[in-house]
């Protein structure tokens, strides 16, 4: 099919909806189909076959965009509204494949142009606004609320992306057809693989030996990057030979993060590498002893999740929605919410071999059953198949 794809976001940039935009691109086009995508002028491109890139036109004052609902969103979002319009105007589609609050717009183009609509839900927007801390005003939460209904009612098809979202539709819109397509496209899928070994990666770091504690994904406040720093104050008061390996962050973020590592005197121990390009993330995970994901806040499983199940090795995460609906007591170190909770699930890890062993086996076992990239492109084609018989019955009519 000829497919529209509306994605406001930063493209590519190695961040949560991008990367999840990106694997929904290059599976889409493995399966045959073509696809125009409508996004920001930030970001790279990145070459895919059947995949055209149409920016909005680029505003020079802005040169970045922080994760979340924000102002500047809503005003480039404004430009990407225009940019759609002109495609759908001048060329022909036979559907519109939107990601976040771009369905709210989606719906009604799809209704304009008399195409089908599927909407790819990564998030309930109207949570959002009160997760970032974005707005409380009831009369906007409300009005986001019916915006997301209109979408979500409207759409032929609806991905989503976790299983409290799924469950979250399932709940509300019992009506909708749905599809939950778990972000589990490793990075390889896209990028070449040839990277520097991983002997290099601890070279670079100035790791000597020290068992590596690794940490990868944005810097963003609801992260717990604050409690991870604080755990480590007792892990390594019993534990010398350990160095906590930060991967991501922004420069302010890495700055002011680092600026608390020295104020608890942990700076031999914690390493920051900031931003890497997504084929160097599974050389990092290889290269590292333990994997830790010390989130505090929010309902979608994180990206990271995945990969760090594929890399076999062991996870502490903590005990939250955000990870146990996909982590267990048998495939990761589960903590409480807290640095003294945290650091007790790193000290076990590193101190009990056998429960090390048995926990990141069973990490790689579960992400071979259930979280293989066959069963993503597999979901991917079942849910377009929806949308290829819709298109077939109103030929037929």
């Amino acid at each position: 099919m000829k497919v529209l794809m509306i994605a406001p976001q930063p493209f590519f940039q190695p961040r949560g909806t991008p990367i999840s935009v990106l694997h929904r691109l290059n599976t889409l086009s493995k399966l045959g189909h073509e696809i125009d995508l409508v996004t920001y002028h930030l970001g790279e491109n990145i070459p895919i076959k059947n995949v055209n890139y149409h920016r909005m036109i680029r505003l020079p004052f802005v040169k970045k965009i922080k994760i979340g609902p924000s102002k500047t969103k809503i005003i480039l979002d404004v430009f990407v509204i225009l940019k759609t319009l002109q495609l759908l105007l001048t060329k022909k589609y036979d559907m519109i494949h939107s990601h976040e609050e771009a369905g709210f717009f989606a719906t009604t183009f799809a209704k304009w142009f008399k195409l089908p609509h599927l909407y790819d839900m990564h998030s309930s927007l109207p949570q959002q606004l009160t997760n970032f801390k974005f707005t409380r005003l009831r009369p906007l939460i409300r009005m986001f609320d019916k915006l997301e209904e209109n979408t979500v009612t409207g759409a032929d098809a609806v991905i989503t992306i976790c299983p409290e979202l799924y469950n979250y539709v399932n709940e509300h819109f019992p009506q909708v057809k749905q599809m939950l397509i778990e972000n589990v496209a490793d990075n390889s899928t896209v990028f070449s693989n040839e990277t520097a070994p991983e002997l290099s990666i601890r070279e670079t770091h100035n790791v000597n030996g020290e068992m590596i504690i690794l940490y990868s994904g944005t810097f963003e406040p609801y992260q717990g990057i604050d409690l991870l720093i604080e755990s480590g104050k007792a892990v390594v008061e019993k534990h010398k030979n350990v160095k906590f390996l930060l991967v991501g962050g922004h420069a302010d973020q890495i700055a002011s993060y680092k600026a608390k590592v020295a104020d608890a005197k942990l700076d031999p121990y914690f390493v920051f590498a900031g931003q890497v390009q997504p084929n160097m993330v599974p050389k990092y995970l290889a290269a590292s002893d333990i994997l830790v994901t010390p989130r505090l806040e929010g309902n979608n499983t994180p990206l990271k999740i995945y990969e760090y199940l594929r890399a076999g090795k062991p996870i502490i995460a903590t005990n939250h929605i955000t990870h146990t609906q996909v982590l267990n007591d048998d495939v990761a170190a589960l903590t409480d919410v807290s640095a003294e909770s945290f650091a007790s699930g790193i000290l076990r890890v590193i101190e009990d071999e056998s429960y090390r062993t048995r926990i990141a086996e069973n990490a790689k076992n579960l992400a071979d059953e259930k979280y293989s990239y066959e069963v993503y492109v597999k979901k991917t084609q079942a849910i377009y198949s929806v949308i290829e018989e819709k298109l077939q019955r109103s030929e037929g009519d």
